[in-house]
């Protein structure tokens, strides 16, 4: 129901958006009408341009989150479990420390970055007195059990903190040179917290967490710097806060949510299954033509538990891959912050299903996605978008005529060009 109630409140929201468009058009020469909307855009971008808010709108959120999703670690261990059981590798335990060794290699080269070396090294000293104090008492005080069981100190994962503090680290320093240096260091981070679940040592909150105490520590670290050194040793840049309200929003981005299935499915004509709620993982992106309209697809593979006939709660999974592509489009309700749509269509994978009473084979089907977004630019390449997306796939049995319905509902991390 709650999920119900949130499509219909951003239905809601387009649609008003969409009257007070063809209000402007209609009575061109109001000015009431544009020094009302000029109002609301310079209100929201003066709340998300303060400081307080960009130290902490990404940081804080993914701590909460990471405390929300916590119910569904086992259902993102089972979609890692399902696509690469056996893989293990050691990259992370030094991944971790790669923007760390860019910066000071960076600055031992007498590239010029944001702070002088003082400076830099007491933002950095506090960053991780603050990171490390964090994650060592939560890991002390939580004793969650690690999914390898190797352990009780899985959350948060320190190797993900560590990332992404370092990250952060480096984006302050040298993000005014590239851009792209700051997406190359997430990037980075992020491959270390995906390699900490893939190598089965973390859970995702323990990783979503980590995340956020690594972005928040370096953020309170560099404004108690800033509060030691006031105007010394720094130099100020803020290009990359410089943002064009009718920029074209093309994007790429990682896709992560929760699905909430919404109906029974038949398997024939005696038996029925239900999924529980399951994950989601991939990759989406579009290319617009100009502010409003794009093109573009997703990739997306997903995982949900299986309860047959209402009783019997099977050990297989329901599995699904999709390849969709379609139509985009995009409203800027500010310089920063933008809602929007999509509807797509394309190809579905189901794996085979062992259930205990029968055998279901894969099967090749079709699907149909729509949804409606709000995506956040925390820079002029970089941002948040959260999603709700309506899902509706072909049966996967060759004996049943019931389409699937499901909701996902997540967050991705956004790469825009």
């Amino acid at each position: 129901m709650k999920c119900y109630v949130l499509l219909l409140f951003c239905f809601v929201c387009l649609s008003c958006l969409s009257a007070e468009e063809h209000i402007g058009n209609l009575f061109p020469d109001s000015g009431d009408t544009i020094r009302f909307h000029k109002n609301i855009n310079w209100k929201i971008d003066k709340f998300s341009d303060s400081r307080l808010y960009r130290m902490t709108y990404i940081g804080v959120p993914l701590i909460v989150a990471g405390i929300l999703v916590k119910g569904e670690d086992d259902r993102f261990r089972s979609l890692r479990n399902d696509y690469m059981p056996y893989f293990k590798r050691r990259a992370d335990n030094y991944l971790q420390y790669a923007s760390a060794a860019v910066m000071l290699g960076m600055k031992g080269m007498g590239v010029e970055g944001r702070s002088s070396w003082g400076r830099m090294l007491v933002s950095d000293a506090f960053s991780i007195i603050l990171m490390t104090g964090t994650v060592n008492i939560l890991k002390r005080t939580t004793c969650v059990e690690r999914p390898d069981g190797s352990d009780n100190h899985s959350f948060p994962s320190g190797h993900t903190a560590t990332a992404f503090m370092t990250a952060t680290m480096l984006s302050k320093e040298y993000g005014h040179k590239s851009q792209w240096v700051s997406i190359g260091a997430y990037t980075v981070a992020s491959a270390t917290g995906l390699m900490r679940m893939a190598n089965n040592r973390h859970w995702l909150s323990d990783v979503i967490t980590g995340a956020g105490i690594g972005i928040l520590s370096t953020e309170l670290g560099y404004y108690l710097a800033d509060l030691i050194f006031k105007g010394k040793g720094i130099k100020r840049y803020a290009s990359q806060y410089t943002f064009d309200r009718m920029a074209k929003p093309s994007f790429i981005s990682l896709y992560l949510g929760i699905n909430i299935p919404l109906s029974k499915y038949d398997i024939d004509e005696r038996n029925e299954f239900r999924t529980s709620s399951g994950s989601a993982a991939g990759v989406e992106g579009a290319y617009f033509i100009n502010p409003y309209i794009g093109f573009g697809g997703s990739f997306v593979a997903s995982n949900t538990s299986i309860i047959v006939n209402d009783d019997n709660a099977e050990d297989d999974t329901f599995d699904a891959i999709t390849l969709c592509g379609g139509a985009y489009v995009s409203y800027p309700l500010s310089s920063r912050w933008l809602i929007g749509s999509k509807l797509l269509a394309g190809y579905a994978r189901y794996s085979a299903l062992e259930l205990s009473e029968r055998h279901v084979p894969a099967s090749d089907g079709t699907c149909f996605r729509s949804g409606i977004s709000l995506t956040f630019k925390a820079n002029t390449l970089c941002g948040v978008r959260f999603f709700l997306d309506y899902n509706l796939m072909s049966p996967h049995s060759m004996d049943s005529a019931e389409w699937i319905n499901m909701l996902t509902c997540g967050t991705s991390v956004v790469v825009s060009f």
